[in-house]
């Protein structure tokens, strides 16, 4: 159940910040308010998830997958550019929480 919850941690997560990027500085509402629901509902994901799965593996895998997939968004649709740098990182992104996951995940 642990991996159901980080999972909508992770899509609330990814939903909130993508709202942000409309939200013009917060400056207008639906998308405010989206963003601000969606990282509360991340959080309480979140914070209920840390009862089954230790708080380095869930950070671990909450930021870098939320990281790794806002990337993605932006460069696949809100026309940012795809440089071999932000690839780069992506993919160190995803390697790091790997390696903090090959001891924590049981």
């Amino acid at each position: 159940m642990g991996y159901v919850t980080l999972s909508g941690a992770i899509l609330a997560e990814i939903l909130a910040t993508t709202s942000m990027k409309y939200s013009e500085g917060f400056s207008r509402l639906w998308p405010s308010l989206a963003t601000g629901a969606g990282y509360l509902l991340s959080f309480v994901l979140l914070a209920h998830t840390l009862k089954t799965i230790s708080v380095s593996t869930a950070y671990a895998i909450w930021a870098g997958a939320g990281t790794a997939v806002i990337a993605a968004i932006g460069m696949l649709f809100l026309g940012e550019a795809m440089t071999a740098a932000k690839v780069l990182g992506v993919l160190l992104v995803i390697a790091g929480v790997v390696v903090l996951n090959l001891n924590g995940a049981h």
